[in-house]
């Protein structure tokens, strides 16, 4: 999968895996990263399926309805590329924190969601419930943090909540901050989840 690795300064802090939103790039959310923790390892990944020319993570039906069969087999392919970046950069597999938005979270949740401590927290902007008919793994220890919008269209409170939920009831640390914006990723949602992961995971 074509990606970026860049070494952080901070040996001790978790290597981000960044995961941009549909039509985005691997260089996308490095600025995101910089704010989060500017010490961190990064390695930031593009999504290899591409719609009309755009790069997702998995393929979709129509917008808001995912294609199943191909979310499971992309879940592990990433799952898979993780495990081998890790050999190859020499990092803790178990010292991941995802970092993914709209396309990018969902991903990341369906990681969660498919392979137990596939990341040891998370930060979850505008997802989507990746899949209902899967029985979660243990999730006690992880932390995660959601980023959602009171008035995003494509992906209403309740599915929110309803992720939230799922997160929680298998275990997870679940924190969520709202904005009264859409679907768009603002810079109060930012500071919010830089201050989750200060206090949180690197406190």
């Amino acid at each position: 999968m074509k990606h970026i690795y860049q070494q952080g300064t901070n040996a001790a802090a978790p290597v981000l895996v960044l995961l941009h939103g549909t039509g985005g790039t691997e260089r996308d959310l490095l600025p995101l990263a910089g704010r989060i923790d500017p010490t961190a390892s990064v390695l930031s990944i593009r999504g290899n399926v591409l719609e009309n020319g755009l790069s997702r993570y998995f393929r979709r039906l129509a917008e808001g309805v995912f294609d199943e069969e191909d979310l499971v087999l992309r879940t592990k392919e990433l799952h898979d590329f993780l495990d081998q970046a890790a050999v190859d950069y020499g990092f803790d597999r178990e010292n991941l924190v995802a970092i993914g938005y709209s396309n990018g979270a969902n991903i990341a949740g369906s990681l969660m969601f498919h392979y137990k401590d596939a990341f040891r927290g998370a930060i979850l902007h505008h997802p989507m419930v990746p899949l209902r008919s899967v029985e979660l793994p243990d999730m006690t220890g992880i932390s995660c943090f959601i980023g959602a919008g009171r008035n995003d269209q494509m992906c209403p409170p309740q599915e929110t909540e309803e992720l939230q939920a799922m997160l929680s009831g298998a275990g997870a640390a679940v924190s969520v901050h709202w904005e009264n914006y859409g679907h768009q990723l603002t810079g109060s949602e930012v500071e919010a989840a830089a201050a989750w992961y200060a206090e949180v995971i690197c406190p």
